[in-house]
């Protein structure tokens, strides 16, 4: 083993003495009292910009796990590039994950849960790794990392700092106080020994045993340019310390899978479950081929998107778990669960590629969720929908709630024919809109028989009971030498604008007499 550095020298490199050792940050985050078989996950995301569906995705993977072991879910800020951070970001992750039902739990003894706040724990463990010669402090400068990575490109060689590449890692202690007498400050470097013409083996929750080759490249720790840990050896240490027992991440990450298996064994520490799931992926509609969502080309690659057009958040949940949870959608549909939250998730039957997330199934899954809710629920949800998302057309339609009530509960009242024309609040709004005389939009292509019309008005009583009603429908028919559907076509443009609308009668209740007469009217 290498000599590592003394304590005097450890603190020039940091730029401070350590503040705690590493038995001091072991009492400080002890083991969590835990029955056998519980999990801690966590969400770790970065807050650079909008919460993606893919981080969606992955908290409710880890939530999930945690949720169905009794066990702990974690939301951790992982704040330590501080170039991309955006202040608003933190908030959004926060509000999305409550949104969606998603609760994380910070305990405080384990936290703080913003990295950034966690700088004395990365800069002790850091020291550690240098007491121990298992780190070391590099001087290169960018200018000279680029020269290195053109000189292998050059030669055919794999780019990085790694082996003969490596500079400074061989460094006397003389050496070290001469560039650091100089002003520079230097990166900590982790002293790799992985070769990658041998091989580690390990596990991956999805994937089962695995064998990868060894990690050589000499990953830089705590980053020269603000004492901040990068987020290999940030992931490392607040996993140990929090006890994460399974770390579910996008499997981009598996290239640095090796890597962080070292490196938790160098450490000496247990090593989580990794769980490496498939990416969301969709069929791109110009060039038919699967490809991963896109922030820039799809806007349900942000999860505020389903939030502004009132997708119930319901049933995008109930559709990631299906895509996660092939067996799910079945036992749902056979009665044995009621929603995901109920169903068992394997991680070993989570799909190994690429999922696809089809806007149309999520269709399916809304109109099965919003056509199971009693009315005064849909009232509810699209009252809170419109005011918090909705346009001013919205809210005027939500203003008069008993109203509204009326219009959304026509044809709800018979449990085993389910409405499947609702898909999303603002689109449930929109599907109603001709209710309203404000939204109103005549129809000046449908070639009325205004001769029907003015027969019906002659004889139109609004107390009239449906069979009393449908009975003049006929007789209007007869006089006029129509066909009865024909009559009903006529009113039913005549007052929605439209050919196909839900029951004519129940249309007719809700808009009253007058409002009845007056479209009619119009429309001779």
């Amino acid at each position: 083993m290498r000599n590592g550095l003394s304590k005097d020298l450890i603190a020039r490199v940091l730029g401070g003495a350590p503040k705690y050792t590493i038995e001091q940050l072991e009492e400080m985050f002890p083991q969590r009292n835990l029955a056998e078989g519980v999990k801690v996950t966590r969400f770790a995301p970065s807050p650079t910009g909008y919460m993606h569906l893919g981080n969606l995705y992955s908290a409710l993977i880890s939530y999930k796990l945690a949720q169905q072991s009794g066990g702990v879910f974690i939301l951790r800020i992982e704040n330590t590039d501080t170039k991309r951070e955006n202040k608003d970001a933190v908030d959004i992750i926060i509000n999305s994950l409550a949104e969606f039902g998603i609760k994380y739990e910070n305990d405080p003894v384990y936290g703080p849960y913003y990295q950034s706040e966690r700088k004395d724990i990365y800069h002790s463990v850091a020291a550690d790794l240098l007491a121990r010669g298992l780190a070391y402090p590099c001087f290169l400068t960018q200018e000279e990392m680029d020269e290195i990575r053109e000189n292998q490109k050059a030669a055919g060689f794999a780019t990085g700092i790694y082996g003969e590449w490596a500079r400074d890692r061989d460094l006397s202690a003389e050496e070290i106080i001469a560039y650091l007498d100089k002003g520079l400050v230097p990166s900590i470097r982790l002293y790799s020994m992985g070769n990658p013409e041998q091989r580690i083996f390990c596990k991956d929750a999805v994937r089962g045993s695995l064998s990868v080759p060894e990690h050589n490249e000499d990953t830089v720790l705590i980053k020269s340019t603000d004492g901040l840990p990068t987020y290999h050896f940030a992931h490392l240490c607040d996993d140990h310390f929090m006890h994460t027992t399974h770390v579910v991440r996008d499997e981009s990450y598996f290239g640095t899978f090796a890597m962080h298996v070292q490196m938790f064994r160098m450490m000496g520490w247990e090593l989580p479950a990794y769980v490496h799931i498939a990416t969301l992926d969709k069929i791109d509609e110009e060039t038919g081929k699967q490809r991963k969502l896109s922030k820039r080309k799809d806007p349900e690659a942000n999860v505020a998107f389903f939030l502004e057009a009132g997708w119930p958040v319901e049933s995008v949940i109930e559709y990631l778990g299906n895509i996660l949870a092939p067996g799910y959608e079945e036992a749902k549909m056979k009665g044995q669960v009621k929603s995901f939250w109920d169903y068992e998730m394997r991680p070993k039957k989570m799909p190994v590629s690429g999922s696809l997330f089809d806007m149309k199934k999520l269709e399916w899954w809304a109109k099965e969720f919003i056509g199971s809710l009693p009315v005064p629920e849909l009232v509810n949800r699209v009252v809170n929908w419109a005011n918090e998302y909705g346009s001013d057309i919205n809210k005027m339609q939500v203003a008069n709630e008993s109203y509204l009530t009326s219009v959304l509960g026509i044809e709800r009242d018979n449990p085993k024919r389910v409405r499947k024309d609702f898909i999303t609040w603002s689109q449930t709004l929109e599907n109603v809109a001709f209710f309203w005389d404000e939204l109103f939009v005549p129809n000046t292509e449908y070639e009325f028989n205004k001769d029907a019309l003015r027969a019906f008005l002659e004889t139109y009583n609004a107390s009239d009971d449906k069979d009393t009603w449908w009975a003049k429908i006929v007789a209007v028919a007869e006089k006029c030498g129509l066909k009865n559907g024909d009559v009903a076509m006529n009113l039913r443009v005549a007052l929605s604008g439209r050919t196909n609308t839900p029951d004519l009668y129940s249309i007719m209740t809700v808009m009253g007499g007058e409002r009845v007469k007056q479209r009619v009217q119009n429309a001779i």
